[in-house]
This record gives structure tokens, sequence and C-alpha cells, in this order.
């Protein structure tokens, strides 16, 4: 690729990956986004499979037939209903001003919607802001839980590579009022989180009181950039949300927003019991 700028967005074709050729193609992106050494790639065979019963494999195609992104999903049954989970989506870097992740998520839905499925879940990284702005801003998505270094072990993603693999799984209602809202134009309302007490706060500064009725979670705005100039600081960053979301989550706190501050610049998530 030459750069997004070479692809006109409203010609990207989105549709299932069909061929030898996308099928390797989701194999080197996958290796793109997680590293070379990756290894947990989705490989061809199984990629084949996952459409045969009800799951997702497709991707995002340039024009030329290149591919810019892809999301694969595998979808089950949970407490006698169909439920699906988005293992992987994966954006070209060269692609990423062009709002691949939000619309394939949306062609997932679109898939997904007519065989009567009506909720999807996925992880991701806490600490990747950019991540969570897409969930919870452009998809309208929630938490279902905190899980303390889901992958424990696997130390084959780059981006992974000395924070662990703490993840928040997400609760997408693919059929709700709130994703609707959300894919209206209507995020979230972050106001009412605005000044609330910072729950992981640093050193040096006071921890929220109990009972507080609302509390903010401080992410890095770039968690790669931090753990690469100080990979200290990208622990730590990791030891002190996950103490707060694990507090927080545990007392019946729920995850009602993400936001950037417009004066600091600063992230947070706003919980609220």
């Amino acid at each position: 690729m030459t750069g997004s700028g070479a692809v006109a967005p409203e010609s990207i074709v989105f549709r299932p990956l069909s061929s030898q050729a996308d099928y390797e193609a989701c194999i080197e992106l996958q290796r793109l986004t997680w590293g070379r050494d990756f290894s947990d790639a989705v490989p061809l065979s199984i990629q084949k499979i996952i459409p045969k019963v009800g799951g997702v494999v497709a991707g995002a195609f340039a024009p030329d037939g290149r591919m810019l992104a892809f999301v694969l999903g595998l979808t089950g049954w949970r407490d006698g209903r169909p439920i699906h989970w988005s293992h992987m989506l994966a954006v070209d870097p060269e692609a990423r001003d062009l709002g691949l992740g939000t619309r394939l998520k949306l062609y997932q839905r679109e898939l997904l919607l007519p065989v009567g499925v009506e909720e999807v879940e996925w992880t991701f990284d806490p600490l990747e802001a950019r991540n969570a702005h897409l969930n919870f801003n452009h998809l309208g998505a929630g938490v279902a839980s905190y899980v303390r270094d889901m992958y424990e072990g696997e130390l084959w993603s780059d981006l992974a590579r000395g924070i662990g693999t703490d993840r928040l799984i997400v609760s997408w209602r693919i059929a709700g009022e709130r994703v609707e809202r959300a894919l209206g134009g209507e995020p979230p309302d972050a106001s009412r989180f605005h000044g609330a007490p910072v729950a992981n706060p640093a050193p040096g500064e006071e921890p929220p009181a109990p009972g507080v009725p609302r509390v903010r979670i401080e992410v890095p705005a770039n968690i790669q950039a931090v753990k690469e100039a100080h990979p200290e600081e990208g622990r730590t960053w990791r030891m002190s949300t996950r103490r707060a979301f694990e507090f927080y989550l545990g007392r019946d706190y729920r995850v009602e927003a993400f936001f950037r501050d417009p004066e600091t610049g600063r992230c947070f998530y706003g919980l609220e019991h």
C-alpha cells in the first residue's frame, strides 16, 4: 500500500473471505498487527471452516483486491440462545484513517442480526485508548467483565509485550437501544463523569472516598508509545488500572463511558454505581 489516501472510502468493498489469496492475506495481516513471531495466527483451514458453522470471516478490500482489514468470529450457544465471539479484528496500519474498524463491525452486525444473533462479545486491552473509543463511542458496547492476564504465558504479541494481557470482555448488544443511539451519532454521555474522582490516582494524589457514585479510571492516550519510551511506566499503568477495575467492577459499578478530557487531553473510563 502506498498510503490510505490512495483509497477512496466509498470504493472499499466489504465481503466474506472466499479465496486462497484472501486467507493468506488474512494471515499476513495478523502477523503485521501482532508481530512476525505471532504464533496464534488463525490458519487457512480454520478460516474456511468458521463460516460453515455460523461464524464470520470477512474483510475490507481496496478496488484492486488488497485486503485492508478483516474481522473473524465464531458463533455458539449460551443459556439457550445464540451468541457470537468476535475473536480478531485488524486494520492495515496504512489504512487506519478510513474508519474500517467501525465499518467492519457494522458489516459483522449486518451478517449476524438476520440469523438471530443479538449479542456479540470480544476482548480488548483497557489500556488501548483507541480501541476503547471505538468500542464505546462508535459502537455503543458495554463491559461484561475484567479478566486478569487472559492470555497468560502467550507473549507472542508485540502489543502485549511488557504489559501482559489483561482484558475487558465487551458485550455488544447489537439489537439494543444503546447501540442504535451510538450508531446514530449519539455516544454515551460522559459529561456527568467530568470532575469525578480518579480511581487510580498518580502517586501523591488521594484515592476516591468509599461509596462515591461515580469514578474515573485513567489510561494513557497511547500505551504503546509509553511502554516503548518508559517500559516501567507501562507496567505501572497496568497495575493501577487492574486494581481499579477489579475493585469497582467487583462492587457492581458499571463502565458507562470512555472520553478524553478536552482541556488536558487525558483519557478516562467513567464508572457508575
